[in-house]
């Protein structure tokens, strides 16, 4: 009964985890291009690694997750407060008379 329950699982493969640490570190250096193949890549990681994983260790996993995608809304949120204050403001039209 375990043997044919391993069979069906789907293995993880370095190339999943390869494929997700390198979205992370294109995201994280700022190229936001990157974050939908973070997400597919980090899901199907997720996916396969719950079938093995723990309750426990699931919660755990997710929660780690939570944070780092709460980290990088920060990070975003931060980035963009910083390209509008580095923009000129427009000065009002000098008034003669």
């Amino acid at each position: 009964m375990s043997t044919e329950l391993d069979q069906n699982l789907e293995k993880i493969l370095p190339e999943d985890i390869a494929r997700t640490f390198e979205s992370a570190y294109h995201v994280f250096t700022g190229n936001n291009d990157h974050i939908e193949d973070l997400l597919k890549h980090g899901g199907a990681l997720l996916r396969k690694a719950s079938h093995r994983f723990t309750t426990t260790q699931l919660i755990i996993g997710i929660s780690v997750l939570a944070v780092g995608a709460v980290l990088l809304t920060q990070r975003v949120a931060e980035a963009i407060e910083d390209d509008s204050n580095d923009q000129p403001k427009k000065k009002a039209p000098r008034q003669i008379g």
